[in-house]
C-alpha cells in the first residue's frame, strides 16, 4: 500500500491569502488539527496548525498578515503506508500532505483515513483469536514461536511487537486463524513462553471495537 493510495481529497487546502477563521472553521468542518497550505501554483507551503491559528492575534486578517508559521512535514506518493504511519505519529498530526515524485502536491492522507484503513484490512477481519506474548529482546524469535503455533494446526494471520515504558520485556502480539486457544497457550507455555493474555474472536472484536469507537470521538473532537 503507497501513500497515493489513501489520499483524502475530501480535506481541502488552505492559501495564505485565507483568514485565520476560515483556517479554524475548515478545521472543525473537516474534523482535523492540521491543514496543509499551498501556493498559487498548488505547490505545498507547509502544514497550518489548529494552535498556531488560535495564537494568532487578528483571527480576521488572512495567514500571511498574521504570519503564520508552517510545518514543512510531507510523504511522496511512492512511500509505504509504515512510513506515512511513522511520520504522522512522530509528528503527531492529523493529516499529512502528499508529493508526487516531482514535488507537485497531491493531497493529504488523514490520520481517521488511516486508522480506517488500518482496522479494515489484513487480519483484523479475519476470525481467530489473539494471544499476547512477554518475551525478552534475547529471546524473540518469530520463526520459533510460528513453528510452536503451527504445531498446533494453527496459523498466525498477523503479529505485533511493542516495547512497554519502563519494561525489559517486548510484548507479542498475534492473531491466530483459530478461536480455540487452549492448546496453543498449553504448547507455548511449556517451552516457556509467558502468556499474558488470550482473547476469543467475539472478547478481541469487542475490545478492538471499543478502542476503535474512542479513538474515532477523540479525532472528532
Amino acid at each position: 500500500m503507497f501513500a497515493s493510495e489513501l489520499i483524502s481529497y475530501a480535506v481541502a487546502a488552505l492559501k495564505m491569502s485565507d483568514t485565520a477563521e476560515k483556517a479554524l472553521a475548515w478545521m472543525a468542518d473537516f474534523h482535523v488539527r492540521h491543514l496543509p497550505v499551498v501556493g498559487e501554483s498548488q505547490n505545498l507551503l507547509g502544514i497550518l496548525s489548529e494552535d498556531e491559528v488560535l495564537n494568532m492575534e487578528e483571527p480576521d486578517l488572512d495567514l500571511t498578515d498574521n504570519a503564520a508559521e508552517l510545518t514543512q512535514t510531507f510523504v511522496y506518493e511512492h512511500q509505504h503506508l509504515y512510513d506515512v504511519m511513522k511520520l504522522i505519529v512522530d509528528s503527531n498530526l492529523t493529516v499529512i500532505p502528499v508529493l508526487s515524485k516531482k514535488g507537485e502536491y497531491m493531497g493529504v492522507i488523514t490520520l481517521e483515513v488511516l486508522i480506517k484503513y488500518m482496522a479494515d484490512s489484513g487480519a483484523v477481519a479475519q476470525p481467530g483469536g489473539i494471544l499476547v506474548l512477554e518475551v525478552l529482546p534475547r529471546d524473540y524469535s518469530l520463526a520459533e514461536i510460528a513453528r510452536l503455533v503451527e504445531s498446533e494446526k494453527a496459523l498466525i494471520l498477523s503479529s505485533f511487537i511493542s516495547s512497554p515504558y519502563g519494561k525489559e520485556h517486548l510484548e507479542i502480539t498475534l492473531k491466530l486463524n483459530r478461536q480455540d486457544l487452549k492448546h496453543v497457550v498449553a504448547t507455548l507455555e511449556r517451552f516457556n513462553y509467558i502468556v499474558k493474555a488470550a482473547f476469543h474472536e467475539t472478547d478481541a472484536i469487542d475490545a478492538l471495537q471499543e478502542r476503535y469507537e474512542l479513538l474515532m470521538r477523540y479525532i472528532n473532537m
